[in-house]
């Protein structure tokens, strides 16, 4: 017969698939919205920045899946 402490019960892999796939899909989610915030904003705030619209331009295309 076995015996089972605490110790040999926990996950010693690290996180697991799904608070992986919550922490992808929360980092998507933060792209998408910061991509079409800046997409809003106008050429002074832009200027203020240092960004120009061609710049914000290509970030607003691409897919949220990339960084």
């Amino acid at each position: 017969m076995s015996t089972f402490t605490h110790e040999s019960m926990i996950n010693h892999h690290g996180p697991g698939i799904l608070s992986q796939l919550a922490e992808t899909l929360h980092v998507w989610r933060q792209r998408y919205q910061s991509r079409r915030e800046l997409a809003k904003w106008s050429e002074r705030e832009l200027h203020d920045i240092g960004v120009s619209w061609s710049d914000v331009a290509y970030e607003a295309e691409k897919p949220f899946w990339r960084a």
